[in-house]
Order: structure tokens, then sequence, then C-alpha cells
């Protein structure tokens, strides 16, 4: 997956204020939703981020986005934690969730597989390593719909 350019537009603007805020980006979207756009953008730091977190760093981006202005059409800023079943897309949210339980969505059933929960244990440009009652099974990852950190009590 890659950013589109003004997301890339937004991190550029985003990292100082995250570096000051000692927080770093998870994920971000902008895209049209119904008739407006919405900016989201989703924080976490170690030990985990809190409310007045993600308001420090929209007051602050709000601010530099004003200045800047590099979005031409009007937008909505979000600005949140990542959740604890946050999207796992890039190659870093593999790596810091690797090892750990993921719910999976597929497009179409594969092996009489469509929705399920597996362990996380690796992955390449194309495909995703899940263990699954104690199988190894490697999925496309143009197949998968959706991939969530399983949120565990």
């Amino acid at each position: 997956m890659a950013y589109n350019k003004t997301e890339e537009e937004v991190i550029t603007l985003l990292n100082p204020i995250m570096e000051a805020k000692g927080v770093y980006l998870w994920d971000i979207e902008f895209k049209k939703e119904g008739p407006s756009y919405v900016l989201r953008i989703f924080l976490d730091k170690e030990g985990g981020i809190g409310i007045s977190d993600c308001e420090e760093v929209s007051r602050a981006l709000s601010d530099v986005l004003d200045e800047v202005d590099p979005i031409p059409q009007e937008y909505m800023l979000e600005v949140s934690s990542a959740g604890l079943d946050r999207a796992i897309k890039y190659d870093f949210h593999f790596e810091a969730c690797h090892g750990k339980n993921v719910d999976v969505k597929l497009f179409a059933s594969i092996d009489g597989l469509k929705e399920f929960t597996a362990k996380l244990i690796g992955h390449e440009e194309e495909n995703v390593k899940l263990e699954i009652d104690g199988n190894e099974m490697s999925f496309p990852k143009n197949k998968i719909s959706s991939l969530r950190l399983t949120v565990e009590f």
C-alpha cells in the first residue's frame, strides 16, 4: 500500500509535530465520504496514547494546515488512537504485530475460510503468513479485505 499525494504532504507537515509530542503515525487516510472529504490521522506511542495526546496533535496540525493550506477542498480533520483493533496494512504494522492474533476477512472464501482469527507469523511483498490451528498458511495480500489486530481481554 502507498500513501496518496495529499497524505504524503500532510505527513511531511505532521512529522515535526509528532516528534515534539512523542507520538508516531500508525496510519493516515484522506478520502471522500459522501459529499465531504475526511483527513484521518491514527496515532500511537510507547505506553499507549491518550485523548490529550490526540487533542494536542490535532490543534498543532490544524494550525499548520490552516497556514500552509495544502488541501484545496474542504475537509474534516480527525486525529485519534490507532485503537486496540488497529488495521494492519504497512510493513511496519506487520513487524509490530508479528506473533499476535489477527482478525482476517477475505474478499472471497479460500480453503473454506472467509472470516477467521489467526496468528500473524510473517509477511512478504505479496503474501501474509498466518498460523491457523497449528498450521502455517499463506494468503495473497490482494485477497485480504481486512486485517486487524484481535482485541483480547
